[in-house]
Parts: structure tokens; C-alpha cells; sequence
């Protein structure tokens, strides 16, 4: 038995879930996102509790139980909460800004490396070393974080 996908969620106030085509809308004060709700998986809402059960034990539905219920709570905190990942540039001379929609780095090249934001990232930049980004979306947050560490 999946000990993550039996596990209950706890719905925050401002979170409104609803089941449209194989797919769960979370809206929140946030923003919006859409979870897959994939077959062999049902969501049960009892008030502000969300439970995802399988429909039956076929080994398809097993994989994708606790799958879904992860991908599930990582939207419902992210339309209320949001994720942030802080980062820190070490090196001496690096700094990076903020210019509008784009983080401009100073690595030590002759040139300055710029990289744009993608929608729905938010970036602060403190003290010049010290790099705040923001997202609705944990998965969108770690991947620019990744080809921002690259």
C-alpha cells in the first residue's frame, strides 16, 4: 500500500479543487494549476479534506497513487504559500542584478551572462550575491534554478 497516497491533504482556506477531464484544477490567491488525475485514481473531498483512493489495485494505478497525490499537494501549496529557492553566488567579483525580466550575472568572464525569466519565476537579487526566486509552480521553480546553478 502506498503510505504517500493514502496520506490526506489538508485544504487551506482560499483554495477552491475541481475535477475537469482526467485533470484537477487548484485555484488559490495565488494563482491557478492543473494536476493530472490519472485512471485508476479517484479524488474524494470531504470539506476542506482532499483524499485520492484507487479505484482498483491494478499495478498502473499503484504507480501513479502516491504520484498524483505528491503532484496534488505540491499545487495546492504553491497557489496558497508559493516555493522559493534561495541561492548564493560564490566567487570573488561575482554579483548578479535585476534589469527588468532578466538576471545579469558577473562570473568572471569578459561579458556579462544574462538570463531571462520565465513567466511566473519571480527573482530579487540581495546584495549582490544572494538570489531569491519565487513560483506558483515547484517544478518550473527547480528547473530554472538548475540551468541558473549551470
Amino acid at each position: 500500500m502506498s503510505r504517500v497516497g493514502n496520506a490526506a491533504i489538508t485544504v487551506p482556506g482560499g483554495v477552491e479543487i475541481k475535477v475537469q477531464d482526467k485533470a484537477i484544477l487548484v485555484k488559490g490567491p495565488l494563482g491557478e494549476m492543473k494536476s493530472p488525475l490519472p485512471e485508476g485514481v479517484e479524488l474524494n473531498q470531504d470539506g476542506n479534506v482532499v483524499q485520492l483512493k484507487r479505484t482498483d489495485d491494478s499495478r498502473e494505478a499503484r504507480a501513479l497513487h502516491g504520484t498524483a497525490r505528491a503532484l496534488l499537494n505540491n499545487n495546492i501549496i504553491g497557489v496558497s504559500k508559493g516555493w522559493v529557492k534561495n541561492m548564493e553566488l560564490v566567487g570573488v567579483g561575482y554579483r548578479a542584478q535585476l534589469k527588468g525580466n532578466e538576471l545579469v550575472f558577473s562570473l568572471g568572464y569578459s561579458h556579462e551572462v544574462r538570463y531571462p525569466l520565465p513567466n511566473g519565476i519571480k527573482a530579487s537579487v540581495n546584495n549582490q550575491t544572494q538570489l531569491e526566486l519565487n513560483a506558483v509552480d515547484r517544478q518550473k521553480l527547480g528547473q530554472v534554478a538548475a540551468e541558473i546553478r549551470s
